[in-house]
Parts: C-alpha cells; structure tokens; sequence
C-alpha cells in the first residue's frame, strides 16, 4: 500500500510523505481554527488534527459509498512561546512582530498527526524546542521582504531561509516543518502500515 489521503493544502508534508516513498492524494478541507479562549497550545494542536481528520473522512464518507482505500493522514503545527500560540502572520507588521518575539528565546514547535485506516483513529504529537538567535532589526526587514513567513505558522520556516535563525534544536527537524518522520511511521506501524520500502505486500 504506497498510498496516503493527505487532509491537508501543506506542500511541506507531501514531500516529507513522498520522500518516505508514498503517493500522496490531497483531500483539502477547511475547519475552524480558531483557538479556544485560554486553551493550551498542545490541546489545541491536538485538537486541530483530530477535527482536520473528522471532517476529511465525513468528506469522503459523503461522495463515496465505501471506505477510504488508503490511510487517511491530517496534522497540525503550531508554534508556542510562553505557551501562548503564534499563528500565521495576518500581515507584515504582525510578521515582524512574531520574529522579534522569537529573537534571542526558545519557543515549542508542537506537531499532532492523526491517521484514520478502517474505523480506527490514531493520533500522537511531537515536540520540537527552538532557540533562535537575537535577530537585527535588519535581518527581520529582509526576511520578511523574501515572503518566506507570511503562509507559516510563527512566521518563519526552518527548511528555508529561517533555517539561518535557528540556533539550536532539540526534537525533529521534520516536524517542525510540519510533519514528524519518526512519529508519523510510528502511528502508521502501530495500524499495521508501514512505509513503502519497508512493506512486505
């Protein structure tokens, strides 16, 4: 089975998936994620893969008359300083403001995947700590100016550019781009899944 229903519009996570050797077939929704007064960053993490993946199977239970063929995987990342959430940058000015918040401190990158496969749901969550360099008022401006952390959650992306911020890290790379390696094998091993190198049928 070299398949996997991706909930999510992430092209970070199609190639995380399609580096461990799977398909990926997208099955885009869309949900509130607006944040719960006062909920905690990894409640809501939590949260948000498990109705990311409630409304995808809903999706697909409504145009087909049968199951998914494949395992159907959502996650969610959200960045945390002080265990308050900082979401996507709602513009340039917000964007700058994140960063600045970041600079010279550790912040939490939280990851929750969750896969559903025959009736059965599953979710984990994995998490990353951070600590970035004190930034200039300069290598703010510039970055911001590349676009690079306006789609990203803490307005910034470690695979890229913001890679440069990042002065240490505990935890994995790969989730703090969206989609923990380890992880994610582990919850599709713990349905009787594996990823496709490893696959014995």
């Amino acid at each position: 089975m070299n398949t996997v229903y991706l909930a999510s519009g992430s092209p970070r996570r199609r190639e995380i998936l399609e580096n461990l050797g799977y398909t990926v077939a997208r099955l885009r929704v869309e949900i509130d994620e607006t944040p719960y007064l006062h909920e905690a960053a990894a409640a809501y993490v939590a949260r948000m893969a498990l109705e990311k993946n409630a409304a995808a199977v809903a999706y697909w239970q409504a145009q087909h008359p049968f199951a998914p063929e494949y395992p159907l995987l959502s996650a969610d990342t959200t960045v945390a300083l002080h265990n308050h959430i900082l979401g996507k940058p709602q513009s340039a000015d917000d964007a700058a403001d994140i960063l600045r918040r970041l600079s010279g401190t550790t912040h939490q990158v939280l990851t929750a995947v969750c896969v559903y496969w025959q009736g059965d749901t599953r979710a984990l969550m994995q998490q990353s700590d951070v600590t970035f360099k004190t930034l200039s008022e300069a290598e703010i401006a510039a970055y911001i100016a590349s676009g690079e952390p306006m789609d990203k959650a803490g307005a910034y992306g470690i695979q890229g550019l913001g890679g440069i911020f990042v002065e240490n890290l505990r935890g994995s790379f790969t989730g703090v781009m969206g989609l923990p390696v380890f992880e994610t094998v582990t919850l599709l091993k713990s349905l009787g899944l594996d990823t496709p190198p490893f696959q014995t049928a």
